[in-house]
Parts: structure tokens; C-alpha cells; sequence
């Protein structure tokens, strides 16, 4: 039950103590897979921690999602990004689920080039989506294999990392299935952009550009806006401001070029924008509590 409190405490902040009958699969720093949550006695305001992939197996969940009354049911998917605010849970006696909880982190390093995707889910604000059987027993094969990795007897050495490919397999195929039923080409509006238009086009400008350690000016001017206007845009589309998404997206950089390819750390530093190696070994130190060359060696 200890661990299920601290599960609990990394998914979400409550707004009261809840009791529940957890059944968590699998636990670590960034990912949380849990096949069902009884309630019993339910949170009146629970605001997210981290990403949420949720699918209903039967039953039905009415709630409020950031203030908009949300049904999620049988054959449906709910997917919510963190900081989103769940409140005035009603649960059928028969509501069943799989959900997995992943960190920002780790979901930057699972998707990086597609994480433009994910990010739109803060600009549609579209939580349930319907499935079709295929696309129900497509998503459930991932989540079974994964199951059967970490619940098998058989021990390897290398198991943690099959567990994470098959993870990041099922993340990719998600979202993969995410932008074809969810994202459509945002209207223009007599030539004028949009405030939701402008934060994509940021998150683009950022997903594709190798030096991502740039100032919030800096990608405000490839968008012909001031900097106080995308800081603005930022918020306001996610609740994070532009230099919170810069951070994040050199953050993961700096993991995947340190910890996957045989760069220099003078390379990356060139790489990623930072001016010299000092600057970003100070950069990795703050962030990583680690130097360049210990986060490569561990």
C-alpha cells in the first residue's frame, strides 16, 4: 500500500487524501502502468504530474477535465498531457481500465522529432477518442507484450531495455493512430495566424532545429512576433512558458547525444547551440547534477 501512495503522489497532486485499491504493473522514475484504480473515497481535485494514456475496457467514467464535463467509455481512449485538472469523478460499479503515466521527460525521449504531436494536444484540448476493434486490439497487443516482458520469469541481462523498446514502440504506434484521428490542419483566418497556429509553429521550429539552446527572442523572430507575445502564446496554449519548452527539448538533446552516439562533448556542445564547453558543461551540471562525462559513463 506504501508503494501505491507513492505511485499515486508521482501520477498526481490531490487535493485531498484518497484511498484506493491500486494495481500498478510496473513502476519506475518515469513510467507508471496501472490496469485498475478502485476507488475508495475519491478525490474531489486531482491535477496531473505526468502524460496519461488511458483506455477503457468497460464501463463508464464521467469527469471534469480542466472545467469540461468529459465521458469516457467502453472502447475509447483518454489521453491527457500533465498539468491537466481532473475533478467530480462519478465511476460505474463495472469501470475497467489500462493506463500507462509517463514523465515529460521520458516522453520527449520516447518520441523527440514526433513530440510536435503530443503537444497538439494542448492546443485541441480533445481527451476521448473512439476506437475501432482493429485499432483496440493493435494498442492492446503492445500493452500485453510489455506485460509479459516484465511479469516473465525468464531473466536476461538486458530485460530493463526490452521493456523500454517495447514502451517507446507502443508510444510511437499510439501516437501514430493520435494524429490521424486527432490532428487537422488548423484553419487561417484571413491570413491572419492564430494564437493555437503560432504555438505549433513554435513547437515545430524547435522539434526540427539541431541547435535547440536558443534564446525565446531568437525563435520569436523566425515567427515575426516579440518575445513577450510567444512567452504569452506559450502559457496560455499550455500552461508552460516558451523557455520551459526550450529547456525541456535541449534537456532530452542532451541525453539522447550524450548517452546514444559517440559525439565529443565538444561536438554536442556545437550541436545543441551552447557557446563554448564550459558554458555547457555548467548547463548539463545544473540540470543533470552531473558533468558531461559522468552522464556519458552513466
Amino acid at each position: 500500500m506504501e508503494q501505491n501512495t507513492a505511485d499515486l503522489a508521482k501520477i498526481a497532486l490531490i487535493n485531498h487524501p484518497v484511498e484506493a485499491d491500486v494495481k500498478v504493473n510496473y513502476s519506475d522514475e518515469d513510467i507508471i502502468m496501472i490496469d485498475n484504480v478502485r476507488m475508495l473515497a475519491e478525490p474531489s481535485v486531482t491535477k496531473l504530474q505526468m502524460n496519461l494514456i488511458a483506455f477503457c475496457r468497460k464501463g463508464k467514467a464521467q469527469v471534469n477535465i480542466n472545467g469540461v464535463p468529459t465521458l469516457f467509455k467502453e472502447n475509447q481512449i483518454l489521453v491527457c498531457p500533465s498539468q491537466v485538472v481532473f475533478s467530480d469523478f462519478m465511476l460505474s460499479p463495472d469501470f475497467d481500465f489500462k493506463s500507462i503515466f509517463i514523465s515529460n521527460s521520458k516522453l520527449q525521449h520516447f518520441l523527440r522529432e514526433k513530440m510536435n504531436v503530443w503537444t497538439q494536444l494542448y492546443i485541441k484540448k480533445v481527451w476521448v477518442s473512439s476506437l475501432e476493434k482493429e485499432e483496440v486490439d493493435f494498442l492492446l497487443l503492445f500493452y500485453n507484450m510489455i506485460n509479459l516482458c516484465i511479469h516473465s520469469r525468464i531473466e536476461y541481462a538486458n530485460k530493463s531495455e526490452v521493456t523500454q523498446s517495447l514502451l517507446r514502440a507502443g508510444i510511437l504506434a499510439f501516437c501514430g493512430l493520435l494524429e490521424t484521428k486527432m490532428l487537422v490542419n488548423l484553419p487561417v483566418n484571413e491570413g491572419r495566424r492564430s494564437s493555437n497556429q503560432l504555438f505549433q509553429q513554435f513547437m515545430n521550429l524547435l522539434s526540427n532545429n539541431t541547435a535547440k539552446h536558443q534564446t525565446v527572442a531568437y525563435y520569436a523572430d523566425q515567427l515575426c512576433i516579440s518575445p513577450k507575445y510567444l512567452s504569452a502564446i506559450c502559457k496560455q496554449s499550455t500552461g508552460k512558458t516558451a523557455n520551459e519548452w526550450i529547456r525541456e527539448h535541449v534537456m532530452e538533446d542532451i541525453r539522447y547525444y550524450l548517452q546514444q552516439t559517440d559525439l565529443s562533448i565538444k561536438e554536442i556542445c556545437d550541436r545543441l547551440g551552447f557557446p563554448n564547453p564550459s558554458f555547457f558543461g555548467k548547463y548539463v551540471k545544473e540540470h543533470f547534477g552531473m558533468t558531461p562525462s559522468k552522464m556519458r559513463r552513466g
